[in-house]
C-alpha cells in the first residue's frame, strides 16, 4: 500500500484537481492507495483571516466566507456530476455552520484556540469531501473523515498525537475498508472528547506520514510544485536541481534549514518504520523525484544546501563566564520557558563567550528576559550586557558522507571569502552531517550561488560582468565575449554573463544576463548613469565573481576602482591613469586587491593584447631582477612614423591613425608622449622602482602651440601649420639612413621617452605597422634580452587583452 500526499498548490483549482485525479488513478492500478489532501489554494489562511475579521466587522468576514463558498461551488460544478446535489448540499451545510461559528465570534468578541482549530478544520473537511466525491465518479473511492481516526491531546492548534489509539484506529478502518482508494483530510484531527484539533504547521505532510507509519505502507509519495528536493532553492539558485535520493537525516538537515518542500516532523513516524518518502511534483507526474531512504545510492558528498533567513544572533560573553559552571543552562532555560526556539548554537572553547541563534521577530524578547537573568552578573561587570545582531542568515552545507571528504570545510569558507562573504559564526555537529554559518541577510543570495557553484557545478565557473565604456573597445569586447560564449563553456567551462553595461549617459542592469544581441538598444532605453550610481547597482546586485570592466580613458571612472576593489568586486582595465597616478594611489590600489581578495588586472595599458605586464610579473615573481626595458610602446606612434615621409602629411598619417582606432579619442596624448610615458612608469612600478610620472625624461617632439590646444580641431590645425617642422624631423632621419622612432627607456631606476634615430642593425628598425616591442634586460637576460613583439593599438587587440584579463580572473 502506498499513501499519497497534494498540497495546496496541488488542489488549488479544478485543472489542478484533474491532475491529481489522474494521478491517483494511476496509482491505484496495482495496489490500495491512502490519498490525503491539504485545502484547496490558500483556504485555510482565508478561512483563518475570516475569523479575525469577524472580530471587527462580520460582514467583511461572511465576504471573506462567500469567497471561499464560491471558490468550492465552482470546484463541484466542474468536476462532479453523479452526486453533485448531494455533495453541493453537505458542502453548503458546512459552510452555514461556519457562518454561525463568525457570528458567534463578532457577538461574543472572542476567538479562542478552540474556535480557531474548528475553523481552520474546514478546509481539509471540505476538500477531502469534494474530491473523494470527484474520483468516485469514475475510480473505487471513498471518502474518510481524519478527525475519526487521527488522535490527539487537547492542544486545539498544534496538538500531539495519541498514537496507540490513532494507530489502532487507522489499522482497524483500513481492515475493513474494501475500497481501492481512501481520501482524507490532512492537518485535521480531534481529541479523546471528540473536539476538533489540528496538527499546526506542516500537519498534511504530518497527517499523510500518521498513515504511512500505521499502515505500515511501502512508501509515501508528498505531491507538490516542484520536483523533490533541490541542492539549494531554485527561485535562488538557477543552476539547482533535484537530488536523486538522499538519507532521513539529511532530508532532516534540509528541511530545518529552510527548505520548505518537507516538514521535519512529517520525517519522524516514516523514519522510524523506515517507510522510503518520495517527493513529487503534481505538474511533472513522470518526473522521478525525489527519494528518501534510510540507506541512498551514494552521490555528490554534498547533498544539498540551504539557508534560514530574518535570524538574529544572541551573544552572552564575559570574563566571569570561565570555568563557572551553570550559564549554559540558566541560558537554555530561560529561552525554554518563554517558548523561544534556539536555531543555531555555537561555544567558544575558552567558555568566554556562548552565540546562539533565534528567529528574528524572538530576539527583543529575548534579550529583555536574558538581561533580566543576568542582571546580577551584568552590574557586577562579570559578563557584558546581551548583545544583538539582527539581519542575518544561516547558511547551511548538508551531506551525510561529508565526514568521509576532507577539506569540505575549507572549501566552503574559502568560497565565501573569495566573494567578500563574512561569517558572523560557525557551527558543526560532531556528525559532520552539517556545517552551518551565521552571514549578513544580504549575502544570502550570493553565499547559496557561490557554494553551489563550489560543490554541485561541474567545474564550471561563472564570471558577472559590469562593464563601462562601450566606444570601439568596449563594442569589440561585448562582441567577442558573445562570439565565443558557446567555446568558453564546453572548453574552459567558463560561463560569463554580463550583468550592467554603462556609457557616459545610460545604464542597463539584467541580474539573469543582458543579451548581447541586442545590448545597443537595452542600453539606450536604460535609465540616467553616473559613476556612483553605477557602482551602487553592482554592489546591490551582490553577485559572486563580479568584475568590474573599464574600456574608458577618462580619470574619473579610474578614481572609482578602490570601491569596488573593497567590495571585493575585481577590476580590469585599459585605463592607464590610475596605475600611471601617483605612487601611492597605485600601492594603495595593489594593497587593497590583496587585502580583500580582489583582482586587479591592467595587461591592455601598456601594449593591448600583448602578454608584456604578465611576462614581466612572471620574471619578478621568480626571482629575475630587471635593469634596463627599451621600448616602443605606442602603436599609434609607430603607425605614424611608419607612413609618414616626404611624400604625405603629417596631418594626414595622424587622422588616418585616429581613423582606424589606433590612437586614444584625443589624439594629443599619445603623440605628447604622455601616453608613452605612462606606459613605461607602469613597467618600471611593476619591476619594483619607485617612480612618479614626473620623473619620467619627455623629450617632445610636437611643436609648443600644439601641445597648449584645448580640442581635437585646433590641434589638427596646428599641425597642419607645422608641416615643415614635422618634414625636417624625418629628413634628419632619413638623412642618416635612419628610421624614427618614439622610445621608451628604462635603465636602472631612470626613465625616458622620445623620437629617436634607428639605424638598420637595431631591433627596432624593421618594427611595421602599429606593432609594439619591449626589451627587458635582466639578471638572467643580461646580454640577448627577452623579447616580446606584435601589435600594440587597435579596438581588437586591445579588447582580445581586456578578454584574456577576465579569463586570468576565471582559471584563479
Amino acid at each position: 500500500m502506498k499513501v499519497l500526499k497534494f498540497g495546496g498548490s496541488s488542489v488549488a483549482n479544478s485543472e489542478n484537481i484533474k491532475k491529481v485525479i489522474a494521478i491517483v488513478a494511476n496509482a491505484s492500478q496495482k495496489e490500495k492507495i491512502a490519498v490525503v489532501v491539504s485545502a484547496f489554494g490558500k483556504t485555510t489562511n482565508n478561512l483563518l483571516a475570516g475569523a479575525n475579521e469577524a472580530l471587527l466587522d462580520i460582514k467583511v468576514a461572511k465576504q471573506t466566507l462567500e469567497n471561499i463558498k464560491t471558490l468550492h461551488h465552482q470546484v463541484i460544478d466542474d468536476l462532479i456530476i453523479k452526486n453533485k446535489k448531494e455533495v453541493t448540499e453537505e458542502v453548503s451545510s458546512l459552510l452555514k455552520r461556519l457562518t454561525s461559528i463568525y457570528e458567534g465570534i463578532f457577538l461574543l468578541q472572542e476567538l479562542s484556540n478552540k474556535t480557531l482549530a474548528k475553523v481552520s478544520s474546514v478546509g481539509e473537511r471540505l476538500s477531502s469531501f469534494i474530491i473523494a466525491n470527484a474520483a468516485a465518479e469514475r475510480l473505487d473511492a471513498v471518502h474518510k473523515e481524519s478527525r475519526d481516526l487521527v488522535i490527539t491531546n487537547n492542544n486545539y492548534l498544534n496538538a500531539q498525537v495519541n498514537f496507540k489509539v490513532t494507530n489502532q484506529n487507522i489499522a482497524d478502518f483500513f481492515e475493513e475498508n474494501k475500497h481501492q482508494i481512501t481520501i482524507l483530510g490532512g492537518f485535521i484531527s480531534s481529541n479523546l472528547d471528540d473536539e476538533t484539533t489540528t496538527l499546526g504547521r506542516g500537519g498534511s505532510d504530518f497527517t499523510a506520514a500518521i498513515y504511512a507509519a500505521a499502515l505500515n505502507a511501502n512508501e509515501l509519495q508528498i505531491w507538490t510544485d516542484v520536483a523533490g528536493m533541490y541542492t539549494a532553492n531554485p527561485r535562488v539558485v538557477k543552476q539547482a536541481y533535484a537530488i536523486s535520493e538522499i538519507s532521513y537525516e539529511e532530508a532532516m538537515e534540509l528541511s530545518h534549514f529552510g527548505a520548505k518542500v518537507l516538514y521535519p516532523p512529517t520525517i519522524q513516524p516514516a523514519l522510524r518504520k523506515q517507510i522510503p518518502i518520495r517527493i513529487k511534483n503534481t505538474f511533472e507526474p513522470e518526473n522521478s523525484g525525489t527519494l528518501i531512504t534510510k540507506k541512498p545510492k551514494n552521490g555528490n558528498e554534498v547533498k544539498g544546501i540551504s539557508h534560514i533567513e530574518d535570524i538574529s544572533l544572541i551573544t552572552l560573553e564575559g570574563g566571569g563566564m570561565i570555568g563557572i559552571p551553570g550559564f549554559s543552562k540558566r541560558l537554555f532555560e530561560t529561552l525554554s520557558l518563554a517558548k523561544i526556539n534556539v536555531v543555531f548554537i555555537t561555544q567558544a572553547s575558552s567558555e568566554h563567550s556562548i552565540c546562539v541563534g533565534v528567529y528574528e521577530n524572538d530576539a527583543k524578547k529575548a534579550q529583555e528576559l536574558l538581561d533580566e537573568t543576568f542582571s546580577i552578573e551584568i552590574t557586577r561587570k562579570k559578563i557584558k550586557p546581551i548583545i544583538i545582531e539582527n539581519d542575518l542568515a544561516i547558511i547551511a552545507v548538508v551531506g551525510e558522507s561529508m565526514k568521509n571528504f576532507q577539506g569540505l570545510s575549507g572549501q566552503m569558507f574559502s568560497a565565501l571569502g573569495k566573494n567578500n562573504v563574512n561569517v558572523r559564526a560557525i557551527a558543526q555537529g560532531s556528525s559532520e552531517k552539517n556545517i552551518s554559518a551565521v552571514i549578513n541577510k544580504y549575502d544570502a543570495k550570493k553565499a547559496l550561488n557561490t557554494l553551489h557553484e563550489q560543490f554541485f557545478e561541474e567545474k564550471t565557473k561563472q564570471l558577472n560582468l559590469f562593464v563601462t565604456g562601450v566606444g570601439n573597445v568596449g563594442e569589440r569586447f561585448l562582441a567577442q565575449i558573445h562570439q565565443q560564449k558557446k567555446f568558453l563553456k564546453e572548453n574552459l567551462k567558463l560561463k560569463i554573463r554580463v550583468i550592467g553595461i554603462s556609457n557616459s549617459r545610460k545604464m542597463v542592469f539584467d541580474n539573469s544576463g543582458i543579451d548581447l544581441k541586442n545590448w545597443k538598444e537595452a542600453l539606450e532605453n536604460g535609465e540616467p548613469t553616473s559613476l556612483e550610481n553605477f557602482h551602487k547597482k553592482v554592489k546591490a546586485s551582490n553577485h559572486r565573481n563580479s568584475v568590474f570592466i573599464d574600456n574608458t580613458a577618462n580619470q574619473s571612472v579610474s578614481e572609482v576602482y578602490e570601491k569596488y576593489l573593497r567590495d571585493s568586486i575585481s577590476v580590469v582595465t585599459c585605463n592607464k591613469i590610475a596605475c600611471a597616478s601617483n605612487f601611492k594611489n597605485y600601492k594603495t590600489l595593489k594593497e587593497v586587491s590583496r587585502k580583500y581578495n580582489a583582482d586587479f588586472l591592467f595587461e591592455t595599458n601598456v601594449g593591448a593584447g600583448l602578454p608584456i605586464i604578465d611576462t614581466l610579473k612572471n620574471l619578478v615573481n621568480s626571482g629575475d631582477q630587471i635593469h634596463k626595458i627599451q621600448a616602443v610602446l605606442s602603436g599609434s606612434l609607430n603607425f605614424v612614423f611608419n607612413n609618414f615621409n616626404k611624400n604625405t602629411t603629417f596631418h594626414d598619417v595622424v587622422a588616418q591613425a585616429q581613423k582606424e582606432g589606433f590612437t586614444e579619442p584625443d589624439p594629443k596624448i599619445d603623440l605628447s608622449g604622455v601616453d608613452v610615458a605612462r606606459k613605461i612608469l607602469i613597467l618600471a612600478r611593476e619591476s619594483g622602482y619607485q617612480l612618479e610620472l614626473e620623473d619620467i625624461a619627455n623629450n617632445a617632439f610636437l611643436p609648443k602651440e600644439s601641445l597648449d590646444t584645448n580640442n581635437n580641431d585646433d590641434f589638427y590645425t596646428t599641425l597642419t601649420k607645422n608641416e615643415a617642422h614635422f618634414q625636417q624631423i624625418f629628413k634628419a632621419a632619413n638623412d642618416m639612413d635612419c628610421r624614427l622612432k618614439y622610445v621608451a627607456e628604462f635603465n636602472d631606476g631612470k626613465a625616458n621617452v622620445g623620437l629617436q634615430h634607428i639605424p638598420s642593425d637595431h631591433p627596432f628598425y624593421n618594427l611595421e605597422g602599429s606593432d609594439n616591442i619591449v626589451l627587458f634586460f635582466t639578471d638572467r637576460y643580461p646580454e640577448n634580452p627577452l623579447i616580446i613583439k606584435g601589435a600594440g593599438a587597435g579596438a581588437d587587440v586591445t579588447a582580445s587583452g581586456i578578454f584574456a584579463d577576465v579569463i586570468r580572473i576565471a582559471n584563479k
